[in-house]
């Protein structure tokens, strides 16, 4: 999968920080005097903080990027220092990437006579990050993993969604059923926990507007995506992140639901194309709705 990714060049960056706070994914983080790319994992590549850079130190490259692996990250990390490790790993547990932190762990205690830093310092502020929180149970509703610190857009912040478990729902339409933040397209990362081994929902953004129940009845136990074809820009990376989804989440089915409009269309296109270019192949559903909220057709493709 070929993805863009922000580069910068520690020869110009100054530490100014004033890209920090416009990373929409809050992956930069000034250490040791200048900014560090803490988790390739959560760069979307969108180039939100190239523009506040007054030395011109930040620029987007394209590269193949292999599935993600937490072992070849810290490996290339580990000369920048403590510091910057740390930071890896607290970005990683603010994400909920627990997976992905048990690595990360397990590959520090594993090489701690090779490092350059005390490994017990580093699991140990790893460890109590976070524990000064408000308790996100308190409110008695529905679980956020999250952490808004340290910058960023919490617009696009990832994170799970759990769900109190009830046996009776005096209103099962009313439910949310949504499981993971974000869902557009632009802002998903294909290497986000929740997505593996999922059921893909792909849904144009109309839709959930134009049919009752689209939660209970549709986005239950699913993984969410949401596009619009023909609104949205540079949709070319939107192949390429479903193609990442079918080989490296490797996710189970897709679902596709699409407006009955014209310029709607160019969304089940994109899957189908995703499809024959990826080398796992998965069931693809397409359903396609009215305006007035039926489904004309459900078939699988």
């Amino acid at each position: 999968m070929t993805r863009d990714i922000i580069k910068i060049d520690e020869e110009l960056c100054n530490g100014c920080g004033l890209c920090v706070p416009n990373c929409h994914e809050g992956a930069l983080q000034v250490i040791d005097g200048k900014v560090r790319l803490i988790s390739d994992l959560l760069c979307d590549g969108l180039g939100a903080c190239i523009g506040h850079c007054p030395e011109g130190a930040i620029t987007i490259e394209a590269r193949e990027a292999e599935p993600y692996d937490e072992v070849k990250v810290l490996e290339q990390m580990k000369d920048k220092g403590k510091n910057t490790v740390i930071a890896h790993l607290k970005h990683l547990k603010d994400h909920n990437e627990t997976g992905f932190l048990k690595e990360g762990v397990r590959y520090l205690v594993e090489h701690r006579s090779d490092l350059k830093f005390n490994v017990d310092e580093v699991l140990s502020e790893v460890h109590n990050h976070g524990k000064g929180a408000v308790d996100p149970h308190a409110s008695g509703g529905p679980h956020h993993h999250r952490n808004h610190a340290g910058g960023g857009c919490p617009g696009s912040r990832e994170m799970v969604i759990e769900k109190q478990s009830s046996v009776h729902h005096s209103d099962p339409e009313s439910e949310s059923e949504l499981r993971q933040w974000p869902v557009q397209m632009h802002l998903i990362n294909p290497a986000a926990s929740y997505f593996r081994g999922s059921d893909l929902l792909v849904a144009a953004d109309c839709v959930a507007y134009s049919i009752g129940g689209f939660h209970s009845n549709f986005l239950k136990g699913k993984s969410l995506v949401i596009a619009c074809p023909k609104l949205d820009h540079n949709t070319e990376v939107y192949v390429e992140k479903l193609i990442a989804l079918i080989d490296t989440a490797k996710i189970n089915t897709i679902s596709v639901m699409i407006m009955e409009v014209p310029c709607c269309s160019g969304l089940m296109q994109m899957v189908k194309a995703a499809a024959a270019r990826a080398s796992r192949k998965v069931p693809v559903k397409a359903m396609i709705i009215s305006i007035s909220g039926k489904v004309l057709t459900e078939e699988w493709v």
